[in-house]
């Protein structure tokens, strides 16, 4: 019988191998993005705040965590940055250019480098197609192969990279287990040799013992190409593992960003406080919980001021309900910032 995979908490953290002084190769700027919702053929259009006033950067071959709860943005954001998903305001500028301008066949081109790994491998791989035309068909649009015996040698490649083998090129989706198909979604994502990827939930949907073999599986494939991720999740413990540094994003604004290890242990904002004293330990207990009272905001009416005021024990009526604190450092130099006009101490 073979050893059950570890648990990512298990892992050397990920600080340890962490770029230093690596170039941006992901900025981004003032980013927004609101839904508009009709209320009726008599009333004012409203709009959803999916994402506000967002700034942030990820390295080249760096992780960037982002966490919060359902809700908050973080999938919006994610695909807002590819441009899957048009921003409202705000630049996106992936090494050196800014997305936000560049008509539709430049974005095709730039597409190649930037790539998405979903949540649901099942729902996100097309059932009619065969793993080989799913692998393949992003090499086809790019022209990255000469015919279609160099299109097969490259699907086997990258299938091999992920841990496949060639024989899965003639299998469909429903076919393989749950862990065979995010595997397929990342050999897809890998095959046009991308420098970005957006990792959006890819590990939530799958069995607890698959999970590791996943993450494990990125984390190889992002040292052996040296890729940057976005890695998007709930799983604060992931996050903590995977992350070179974490955004923690509440009601569509970061409001504490910085390497993962600080962050994690000083927990500046009364909401990263919350959550990470949820988290169970490695120990199987749990620590002391800090449960936030109340539901959060609706994103279609958000409150005035800091959006997390209303459930904030720390709250200052009149500045907190009335101001938006900025991110901002609170000891210079630290890349740790915090939007709270009252930081932990």
């Amino acid at each position: 019988m073979s050893e059950p995979a570890p648990h990512p908490s298990d892992a050397p953290p990920a600080e340890a191998t962490a770029p230093r002084r690596a170039p941006q190769l992901v900025q981004v700027e003032g980013l927004a993005k609101f839904f508009p919702v009709s209320r009726g053929p008599f009333r004012k259009t409203a709009f959803v705040h999916a994402v506000e006033d967002v700034t942030l950067y990820v390295r080249r071959g760096e992780t960037l965590g982002l966490v919060g709860e359902s809700g908050s943005g973080k999938s919006t954001l994610g695909r807002v940055i590819l441009r899957l998903v048009e921003p409202t305001l705000g630049r996106v500028i992936f090494d050196g250019v800014d997305l936000t301008r560049l008509r539709e066949a430049d974005l095709r081109a730039a597409r190649r480098r930037m790539q998405i790994v979903f949540q649901d491998p099942l729902s996100s791989l097309n059932p009619r197609l065969q793993v080989g035309e799913i692998v393949g068909e992003g090499l086809e649009i790019f022209r990255l192969a000469s015919g279609r015996a160099e299109r097969e040698a490259m699907v086997a490649a990258v299938l091999d990279e992920v841990g496949l083998p060639r024989a899965a090129m003639a299998r469909y989706p429903h076919e393989l287990s749950g862990g065979q198909r995010q595997r397929v979604g990342i050999a897809r994502a890998l095959a046009v040799r991308p420098d970005f990827l957006v990792c959006d939930e890819p590990v939530s949907a799958l069995d607890v013992s698959v999970q590791a073999q996943i993450l494990n599986l990125l984390s190889d494939l992002q040292d052996d190409r040296g890729l940057s991720l976005l890695f998007i999740s709930h799983d604060l413990r992931v996050v903590e593992h995977m992350a070179h540094r974490t955004a923690v994003m509440y009601l569509g604004r970061i409001v504490e960003m910085g390497p993962t290890p600080d962050l994690a242990e000083k927990r500046l904002h009364p909401y990263t406080r919350a959550l990470f004293t949820a988290v169970p330990t490695r120990g199987g207990g749990v620590r002391a919980l800090n449960v936030l009272q109340g539901e959060p905001p609706s994103a279609l009416d958000p409150p005035p001021g800091c959006a997390f005021h209303p459930r904030c024990p720390k709250a200052e009526p009149g500045r907190c309900d009335v101001e938006i604190p900025p991110l901002r450092e609170l000891v210079g130099g630290s890349h740790h910032r915090v939007a709270c006009w009252h930081p932990e101490a």
